[in-house]
Order: structure tokens, then sequence, then C-alpha cells
């Protein structure tokens, strides 16, 4: 007996801590109930269930002293039954209920965002690769002189002329699908509408399907005005690149008719500067087949007479003269000749790099 005793004495805090707790969770959710209820609807509640529990005989209590029974009034009035315990317990996993279907309504609308999102993402990088791997292959493979290595840049022109073309189309054809769904559901609305003036009544079900497919054509224009949104971007940031070529290119052909402009400035002196150096050049055979003349006429030579001497000292020096200026000429034109080519070998190379 004493052991049983001490047994039950053992288990009885561990079963007062589980009543404890179930009342605490009892209490808890009651409060809660009171705090968001209004205090007149609940004692009107209590007065009228206790009512019913006194006419029913569920609490049967003798009849003494009229103090008596306004005390018992009172002690009924503030004490909940069971009935009432259970319509509070019944109406907060209600509410509960309620509350967990609303935060799941919204974290599946969270996530269908995200998934929306998702999607999105990875359409736009797919659609980036396809780009990458079309510009790769039209203009950086396609589009590149196999002679020069460079790329055309009339190819370039053309492949973002192309691209504009089928964005517009695509443009317009999300256009026309936006303004498709709007009349839809203009019409949808108008039905609706005739519906509620002619005095039909739309079952839940109706108008639950109605919601949805409103929902879904309003994600559908959404989605449709970000498509189109994300394609302007797109095309005036291709607007951009194709203006910043533009620009390049025309620069590019002001420098080569610039370039070609010297070339063929260079080109004319340059013959200008071969027939004067061919002129010389005959000039100087001409001269050193006269100097050759007058050497084999000095080998032969004999004394002259004193004046004959003078004279053609005379003539000697003035030819070594017209000797020594030829020589200079043709030195500083020899100079100005390789000068020149240098120069125009130099024009030369830039403009096949330029035309490259």
């Amino acid at each position: 007996m004493t052991e049983m005793k001490d047994k039950k004495l053992t288990e009885y805090p561990v079963v007062a801590g589980e009543k404890n707790v179930v009342l605490e969770i009892e209490t808890k959710m009651f409060e809660d109930f009171y705090e968001k209820q209004d205090l007149n609807s609940v004692m009107l509640n209590a007065s009228n269930n206790t009512s019913s529990f006194g006419s029913t005989g569920e609490i049967s209590r003798p009849i003494g002293r009229k103090r008596s029974k306004v005390r018992n009034t009172i002690d009924r009035t503030l004490r909940l039954t069971t009935n009432q315990k259970c319509d509070i317990a019944q109406k907060t996993v209600e509410k509960l209920k309620t509350e967990i279907k609303k935060t799941a309504d919204e974290a599946e609308k969270v996530v269908d965002t995200y998934k929306a999102t998702s999607e999105q993402y990875e359409l736009e990088q797919s659609d980036l690769k396809k780009e990458r791997m079309e510009f790769e292959r039209d203009i950086v493979k396609g589009a590149r002189n196999p002679d020069t290595k460079k790329t055309t840049a009339e190819r370039v022109i053309r492949y973002f002329e192309d691209r504009f073309r089928a964005k517009d189309a695509l443009i317009e054809k999300f256009r026309l699908k936006i303004s498709t769904q709007r009349t839809q559901m203009k019409k949808l609305l108008l039905q609706l509408k005739q519906k509620e003036e002619m005095g039909e009544v739309l079952h839940a079900v109706d108008f639950n399907q109605l919601k949805i497919e409103n929902q879904q054509y309003m994600e559908k224009i959404e989605e449709r005005n970000h498509d189109l949104l994300h394609l302007k971007q797109e095309a005036g940031k291709t607007q951009q690149a194709l203006n910043s070529i533009k620009r390049k290119l025309q620069e590019l052909m002001t420098e080569s008719k610039k370039l070609e402009t010297e070339i063929k400035i260079q080109e004319d002196l340059q013959a200008k500067i071969d027939a004067e150096f061919e002129q010389v050049t005959e000039q100087k055979l001409q001269a050193e087949k006269t100097n050759e003349n007058l050497k084999e006429h000095l080998s032969d030579y004999q004394v002259p007479a004193v004046m004959d001497f003078v004279t053609e000292s005379a003539k000697l020096r003035e030819l070594q003269k017209m000797k020594t200026t030829w020589q200079r000429k043709v030195e500083i034109i020899k100079m100005s000749y390789d000068s020149h080519q240098k120069k125009w070998l130099a024009l030369k190379k830039s403009s096949q790099q330029i035309h490259r």
C-alpha cells in the first residue's frame, strides 16, 4: 500500500503538469477569443445558454431565498458551460483554419510569382544565349573576310536591321494579342453586367470561374506588358549600339577618304620626283661621258699655246663647277626621293589597314 501511495505521489506532479499545460492552452484560447469579441455579446450569449440549460433541467438547484437566486444567477452568468467552451473552441479552430488557408493562399501566390519570375529569367537567359550564338555565327564568324580577317561593316548593319525588324514584328504581335485579350475581358465583363441587370443569379462556381478567368487574363496582360517593355528596352539598347557602330564607320570612311587623297597627292609627287630623277640621271650620264671624252683628249694632249692653255683651263674650271653643281643637285634629289618614298610606303600601308 505504501509503495502504491509513493508511486501515485511520484506520478501526481507529472499528471498535474500535463493538466496545467492543457489548462494554460485553454485559458490562452479563451483570452484570445475574449479580446477579439464584444463583452456585451459574450454576456448575452452566456445568459441565454444558462437559461436554456436551466429550462432543460441539465443544471438544477433547489429553490431558496431571493438572495440565493441572484447569487446563483450571477455565478451561472460568469461561468462558461461546456457547450460554450465547445463553441469558442470551434470558432477558434475555424478562424485558425481560415487564417491558415489565407496564409497558404498568399504563400502560393508568392511561390507562383517566384516561379513566374524564375521561368521568365530562364527564358531571357535562353533568348540571350540564342542571340549570342546567332551573333557569333552570323557576324563573328560569318561576316569575317577570309583575306583581311576583318568583320564586314555592311553585314553588321544588315544583321542589326534584321534584328530590329524581328523585334518590331514581335512587339506588334504582342500588342495585337494584348488588344485581343482586353477585348475578350471587356466582353466577359459586359456579359456579367447584362446577367446582373437581367436579375440572373450566378452560382458560386460560375462566379469563381469568372474570377479565375479574369485573374488569368490579367496575369497574361501583365506578362505581355512586361515582355513588351523588355523588348522595347532591348530594341533601345540595340539601336544605341547600331548608332555607335554607324558613327565609328562614318569616322573610318572619312579618315579613309582623307588618306586616299593624301596618297594620291604623294603618288603625283612621287611621279614628279621620278621624272626629275630620270632627267638628272640622264644629265649626269651626259656629264660623265663628256668628262670621259675630256680625259681622253687630255691623255692625247699636246702642250698648246699659252692662250689656248688659258682658254682650255677656264673651260675646265667651268665644267668642274658645273659637275659639282649637278652632283649636289643629284644628291639633294636623291635624299628627297628617299624621304618621299618612305612617306608613300607608310601611307600605302595605313590605307591597306583601313580597307581591311
